[in-house]
């Protein structure tokens, strides 16, 4: 639930917090709808923290001198003049969400890669992509739902496990009716970036939940802002290779 935080106003507790950490905890929350749902403008930023449209610049303006969010250039939506400035998370801010067990399970798989090789590395790789298919089974629609159900209900099980997912349609036409799914923070981002099969096992373990090849377009590893999966909402056929 949102609580909009003001001067003045005092926690369950009955204290008053100061300034700083009301800062920290608007910071904090714009990460998150970045991370969730970036890029968006102030105004639309301000409209989900029921904040003034001045007062969420100001926090942006100073989360972009920290380097934790940037400008990214909006769609153009077909209207006339320029487009409202919208931002999205930089690399600098899903480090600042980074957990002290991301350096002790990065050194963990650089121990195991050291003395068992890389494919043991590949091995647990698969092992947890294995229990998080088993999980994340149980809380999608049956086999006989529809692709785009069952995408839905795999961001929320995303979502749940704090990889900031979404499904969003895809306003270019391509050959192919699919839709994104959208991933605006890995809890395990530095544990990929140094061992990126976890990415690929990940996108084997999404085709085999939702019953379609998928395609990764994008990766938040390779400095983009949000990992991007598109996902075709029909099985696609292949032609019978001629004998």
């Amino acid at each position: 639930m949102l609580i909009n935080h003001r001067r003045g106003s005092v926690d369950a507790d009955g204290s008053s917090p100061g300034p700083n950490v009301l800062e920290t905890r608007t910071w904090d929350r714009v990460r998150e709808l970045l991370a969730e749902d970036g890029p968006l403008t102030a105004a639309e930023l301000a409209s989900r923290l029921q904040l003034t449209p001045a007062a969420v610049r100001r926090h942006l303006d100073q989360l972009a001198e920290e380097g934790a969010v940037e400008e990214r250039e909006p769609a153009m939506a077909g209207g006339r003049g320029r487009p409202a400035r919208a931002y999205v998370l930089s690399a600098a801010g899903h480090a600042g969400m980074r957990t002290a067990y991301d350096d002790v399970a990065t050194s963990a798989l650089r121990f195991l890669a050291e003395q068992a090789g890389p494919d043991a590395v590949a091995e647990f790789a698969r092992e947890r992509g294995a229990q998080l298919e088993r999980r994340y089974a149980t809380q999608l629609p049956s086999t006989g739902g529809d692709v785009r159900s069952r995408a839905e209900a795999l961001a929320t099980a995303l979502s749940s496990d704090g990889f900031s997912a979404s499904i969003r349609p895809i306003e270019a036409k391509t050959p192919i009716a699919g839709v994104h799914l959208c991933q605006g923070h890995c809890p395990v981002l530095h544990v990929a970036a140094e061992f990126p099969v976890f990415c690929d096992v990940e996108a084997d373990v999404f085709s085999r939940l939702l019953g379609v090849p998928v395609e990764r377009q994008s990766r938040l590893v390779d400095g983009e802002h949000v990992c991007t999966t598109f996902i075709p909402l029909e099985v696609i056929q292949t032609k019978p290779t001629a004998l």
